[in-house]
C-alpha cells in the first residue's frame, strides 16, 4: 500500500523532495517496501515554475489543510520559522494523529519539549533528520546508531554560511563585510544574514543535538551564543600562525556541574578533523564511552542533501520503524545546565597596544592577578608611540576570570581598542 504524502512548502527543500521521489522511486521503493507518493501539496503560488511535476496533485491553500486530509498518510513540513502556519500545521498534524517529518530546526528548538509530549499522547511519529546538517545523517547517529554509548560530547559546524565566511577569509585574506557581500551575491548567505551570522542558526541545531545526546528536553534557553562578527582578517592570519582555524562551533559536553552547551567562534588545532571542513560544509563530533569519536561530514543544506534527509524519514514511516522523538521515553538527564561564567578553557587574546614601556607587564599584571597563566605571547611590529598588535595565548582558566580580567585590560589607557578574544578547543 502506497504511502501517501502531503508537503507544506514548495520552495528549495519541497521541490527538491518531489523531485528526489520521483526520480529515485524504485530504490525508495525497495528500501521502504512499499512506494512512497505525494499526493497533496500547499504553497502559495500555484503558478510558479518549480521544476518539478506538479500535475494531478491536490492543492491546499491553507498548509494546516493537509492536517485534515484523509487521503494523507503522512506530512511533510518544510515552510520553516518556529511560529505561524508550520507550527499550526505540525501541530494539528499529530492532534490528528498523522505522522510529520520536518526540516523546521527552529521550530523542534522551541517548541521540542511539547511537540515532542504531543507525539508521545497522539502515538504519531515527528521526525526531523533534515533539521540538522542537511544530508548528514546527524540525528539517526546520535539517536540509534550511538544508542548504546554515554555520551560526554557532541559538537560540529552547524552553518555552511558561516563556514564559507570564514574559510574565504583564510584563503583570500579579505575582510568579513566584503565576504558577506560575496556569499549573499552567491546565494550562501540571506539579504538579512544575521540569523546565521549571529549563531541563532546553529544554535537551534545544537539545542536539538544536545537534547538527543544527553537525554534531556530540548533547551535553547540554555545555550550561549555568539556569532562571527567580530572576527577578523588579523584574527584569522594570527591563528594560522599559531597552528589554529578559525571556525563557528556548537558544542554541548557533559560536565562535572551539568550541560554545557555554546555556540560561539573557536580555534582548532589544524590537524583537527573539524579544522579541514572547508566551505559550506557541515560536520557533526559525538563522542562515546564505547565507540570513541565519530565525525560525520557533508552538505549541510541545499535541495538534494536536505531532501535526502527527508525521505529518509518518510522510508522508516513507510516501514514503521518509529523512535521516541528525543530518543527516550523519557528525560536521562535532570542534571541542571551549565553556565557559560563556569567553562575552563584556554584562550587567544588580541590585544591593540601603544608601543611603549610598562604596557605588556600592565597587561601580564591583570592576567596574574586573576590567576590566569601565559602559554605564549606574540607580538608584531615596532612602531613607537603607535597601536600594534599582541597576541596572548593564555593556558586553561575560568571564564569568569577571564571576563574580569577583559574589563580591567580593556580600561588600560594604552589598550586603544575592544580586545579580540577567542576561545581555544582541542577537538
Amino acid at each position: 500500500m502506497t504511502l501517501k504524502v502531503g508537503i507544506a512548502g514548495l520552495g528549495t527543500v519541497g521541490a527538491g523532495v518531489v523531485s528526489l521521489l520521483q526520480a529515485n522511486a524504485g530504490v525508495i521503493t525497495a528500501r521502504a517496501g512499499r512506494p512512497v507518493e505525494v499526493v497533496a501539496v500547499s504553497a502559495r503560488d500555484r503558478g510558479k515554475d518549480r521544476g518539478v511535476a506538479l500535475d494531478g496533485l491536490r492543492w491546499h491553500d491553507d498548509p494546516v489543510a493537509l492536517a485534515a486530509d484523509n487521503d494523507l498518510d503522512a506530512v511533510v513540513e518544510v515552510m520553516g520559522g518556529a511560529e505561524g502556519p508550520a507550527r499550526a500545521l505540525v501541530e494539528a498534524s499529530l492532534e490528528a494523529g498523522k505522522p510529520v517529518v520536518t526540516a523546521n530546526k527552529a521550530l523542534l528548538a522551541t517548541h521540542g519539549a511539547a511537540l515532542a509530549a504531543l507525539s508521545e499522547r497522539t502515538g504519531a511519529a515527528l521526525a526531523y533528520e533534515a533539521a540538522v546538517a542537511g544530508g548528514i545523517p546527524a540525528i539517526k547517529a546520535i539517536r540509534e546508531g550511538l544508542a548504546g554509548n554515554k555520551l560526554s560530547r557532541v559538537a560540529g559546524i552547524l552553518n555552511g554560511t558561516c563556514n564559507y565566511i570564514l574559510t574565504e577569509m583564510r584563503v583570500q585574506g579579505l575582510p568579513f563585510d566584503t565576504v558577506l557581500a560575496e556569499a549573499q551575491r552567491l546565494g550562501y548567505a540571506e539579504a538579512d544574514p544575521s540569523f546565521d551570522i549571529d549563531g541563532v542558526d546553529a544554535a537551534h541545531k545544537l539545542a536539538i543535538l544536545a537534547a538527543l545526546a544527553f537525554g534531556r528536553p530540548v533547551d535553547l534557553s540554555a545555550l550561549h551564543i555568539e556569532g562571527i562578527r567580530h572576527v577578523s582578517a588579523l584574527d584569522i592570519a594570527l591563528a594560522g600562525e599559531l597552528g589554529y582555524r578559525i571556525k563557528l562551533l556548537g558544542i554541548a559536553s557533559r560536565e562535572a556541574g551539568g550541560v554545557a552547551a555554546r555556540v560561539h567562534p573557536c580555534m582548532v588545532p589544524v590537524g583537527s578533523p573539524l579544522a579541514a571542513v572547508e566551505g559550506v560544509f557541515n560536520a557533526v563530533l559525538a563522542e562515546g564511552d564505547a565507540v570513541g569519536r565519530v565525525v560525520l561530514q557533508g552538505r549541510g543544506a541545499g535541495a538534494g542533501p536536505t531532501a535526502s534527509a527527508v525521505v529518509s524519514d518518510l522510508v522508516d514511516l513507510a516501514r514503521g520503524r518509529l523512535t521516541p522523538v528525543w530518543g527516550a521515553a523519557e528525560p536521562m538527564d535532570t542534571a541542571p545546565p551549565m553556565p557559560m561564567e563556569r567553562h575552563v578553557g584556554s584562550y587567544y587574546l588580541r590585544l591593540m597596544v601603544l608601543d611603549q614601556p610598562g604596557v605588556i607587564a600592565d597587561v601580564t599584571g591583570i592576567l596574574r592577578d586573576a590567576a590566569i597563566s601565559l602559554e605564549s605571547m606574540l607580538q608584531r611590529g615596532r612602531a613607537p608611540g603607535e597601536a600594534v598588535p599582541v597576541v596572548l595565548v593564555t593556558h586553561d582558566c575560568e571564564e569568569r576570570r577571564m571576563s574580569e580580567a577583559l574589563s580591567r585590560i580593556e580600561a588600560l589607557p594604552s589598550v586603544v581598542e575592544k580586545p579580540a578574544v577567542i576561545r581555544i578547543e582541542t577537538l
